[in-house]
């Protein structure tokens, strides 16, 4: 889908004839040069992040080849930017500027990626209680602590 906002409608002016309506121009394709000119830092998770993942989900006498890491580096990376500019379309044809949960959760279904949209949405549901609980506990303990003054 388009980076530009959907072409808006044209108002009557009071003559009858509604004006021809103006549409946003197609962006310019992404050259190989400027994909080029992006530092690898800049495109992918940091490699150390990955590979501690990675190595979490095999045993620990499993060696995993630099190879290997970079190309999940590289794989995770797009995946991530894949759902991120869906959800940002959904968010762009709402006319809100902040992606949610939900939105990325909608963006895996959209996508096809039902299976793990389901399962990330007990984990947010579990993210939103801890964090509700972990805001109550602080107010609380704000409140009840005899050095903060009113």
């Amino acid at each position: 889908m388009s980076d530009f906002p959907p072409a808006i409608a044209p108002q009557d002016d009071g003559t009858g004839v509604a004006p021809e309506p103006v549409q946003a121009p197609e962006p310019a394709p992404i050259t190989e040069q400027e994909v080029g000119e992006y530092r690898e830092q800049d495109r992918f998770l940091p490699i150390a992040n990955v590979s501690r993942i990675m190595k979490s989900a095999v045993p620990g006498t499993a060696k995993i080849s630099k190879e290997a890491k970079e190309c999940v580096q590289e794989c995770v990376s797009e995946f991530i930017s894949f759902i991120t500019s869906e959800a940002a379309e959904k968010c762009q044809m709402e006319k809100r500027k902040t992606i949610g949960g939900e939105d990325i959760l909608y963006a895996m279904a959209t996508l096809g990626f039902e299976n793990y949209a389901e399962t990330l949405k007990i984990h947010l549901a579990k993210l939103r209680q801890h964090q509700t609980t972990s805001t109550n506990n602080a107010r609380s303990a704000e409140a009840t602590d005899p050095r903060v003054e009113e």
